[in-house]
């Protein structure tokens, strides 16, 4: 199975796991802070050994603090812990792109302060994913201003937390989940400048043996339950990163602030947010299969609905709808309205937006603002005139061109990632 199996559809992304598991237990691949039981229950979940139990882990909550540079200010931010979410009422009236302002924060730790002049990105592959044959080790450097000199490209792409809507599992279908309670606000597009990925791949001397890429934040390590996972990584594979991913240092027209990744951050469009590396530091370039705990323990699916052992990685972010409009507002009956919003998918463009100002009894499509592109959202808008006062719940349900549509309820998983289910909307009309 090549590494591109990984970039297309979730049957692909479970078999190009299952390779990797399998290299793993040949003792072709490296597992960097995970635990042997963890690789071999994954291998039994998918289908290559026999069954080895193990319950869902529980990510550790870092202390709260001064993780945060930017003003949060209540109005435009709900703060959980090292994080912090958009409201979606600040976004009415906002052009297409999120100002740096306003964008969501996802910290494991706190936002380190890096300076330009000081910050160096280091390739390395020890395994020979860099030229110079298997087993030696030959590391390139590159500056910030070695990095500007490169041809550039930019990008309009949203970074999306895998557990953006997490709370609909407890507030909308009972369930319990682990993990930040976000709401629909960890998620922010803008337009992002950098260097290709494969543009310094080859440049530091891509090897033909090289299957995967590993990114390193320049973060505090991560500790959970009392274990220091080291800092947070998660491997590409190499399909993706020659693809479309990018070494971003501009964000919006402006050199990355420091709570988004300054001085360099990776940007993997249309991927959960956990593969877009803040404060990246090192890159490994393997010939094996790479695992770490943010593509094992964490960002897989666990619960009855999933391989006892946990799905495939997580990689494309799924579909969602939001209105521009805080929960609980008010208007006035009999009076017009216009309701606005904007929904995502991760694999393909949103082409129709239907919404309910019934609580689901009755749908009309709403006009959609813009055309709809890849790797980001789509801004739309309907009218309304209430015509009858008490609460109602307003519901927003897209389709993208892959021919996904939201459903009405989102399969359970123990860590609550990948919320999709329509989102009920609760007004009051006065």
């Amino acid at each position: 199975m090549p590494p591109s199996a990984a970039t297309s559809s979730r049957p692909d992304e479970t078999a190009y796991d299952r390779h990797r598991l399998r290299q793993w237990l040949a003792g072709e691949a490296r597992a960097d802070g995970v635990s042997r039981r963890r690789l071999l229950t994954l291998l039994a979940a998918a289908g290559t050994a026999g069954a080895l139990p193990l319950s869902a882990p529980v990510p550790a909550r870092a202390a709260d603090g001064d993780t945060i540079v930017k003003p949060l200010p209540p109005e435009t931010f709900v703060r959980h812990g090292t994080n912090a979410e958009t409201r979606w009422e600040a976004l009415r009236g906002i052009g297409h792109h999120t100002p740096n302002d306003l964008f969501f924060v996802r910290n494991h730790t706190a936002t380190p302060r890096i300076g330009a002049d000081d910050w160096r990105l280091k390739l390395w592959g020890g395994g020979g994913g860099l030229r110079g044959g298997p087993g030696e080790d030959r590391p390139v450097e590159f500056g910030y201003d070695d990095l500007r000199r490169l041809p550039s490209v930019t990008r309009t792409a949203f970074v999306e937390c895998a557990g953006n809507g997490r709370s609909g599992f407890t507030t909308q279908q009972g369930e319990t989940v682990s993990g930040t309670p976000w709401g629909l606000g960890a998620i922010g597009v803008a337009r992002w400048r950098g260097v290709p990925l494969s543009t310094v791949l080859r440049r530091a001397g891509l090897s033909p043996y090289a299957v995967d890429v590993q990114p390193r934040g320049l973060d505090a390590e991560y500790v959970s339950g009392g274990e220091s996972l080291g800092r947070v990584r998660r491997p590409l594979p190499l399909s993706k990163a020659l693809h479309d991913v990018v070494l971003a240092y501009e964000m919006n027209g402006e050199p990355l602030p420091p709570d988004h990744g300054h001085p360099v951050r990776v940007l993997v469009p249309s991927w959960v947010g956990i593969a877009s590396i803040k404060w990246v530091g090192d890159i490994e370039v393997s010939a094996q299969p790479l695992f770490s705990p943010w593509n094992t323990t964490f960002y897989r699916l666990f619960g009855p609905g999933h391989p006892e052992g946990g799905s495939a990685p997580l990689t494309r972010q799924t579909l969602k709808s939001a209105f521009e409009l805080a929960r609980g507002a008010t208007f006035p009956v009999g009076r017009g309205q216009v309701l606005t919003g904007r929904s995502w998918s991760g694999a393909g463009p949103v082409d129709r937006v239907d919404v309910s100002t019934d609580g689901g009894a009755s749908w009309r499509q709403a006009r959609l603002l813009e055309r709809p592109r890849p790797d980001t959202w789509t801004r739309w808008s309907v009218t309304w005139k209430p015509r009858t006062r008490g609460t109602t719940r307003l519901l927003a349900r897209a389709t993208d061109t892959a021919g996904r549509t939201q459903p009405d309820v989102s399969v359970h998983n123990t860590q609550g990632y990948l919320f999709d289910a329509v989102v009920r909307h609760e007004v009051t009309v006065v």
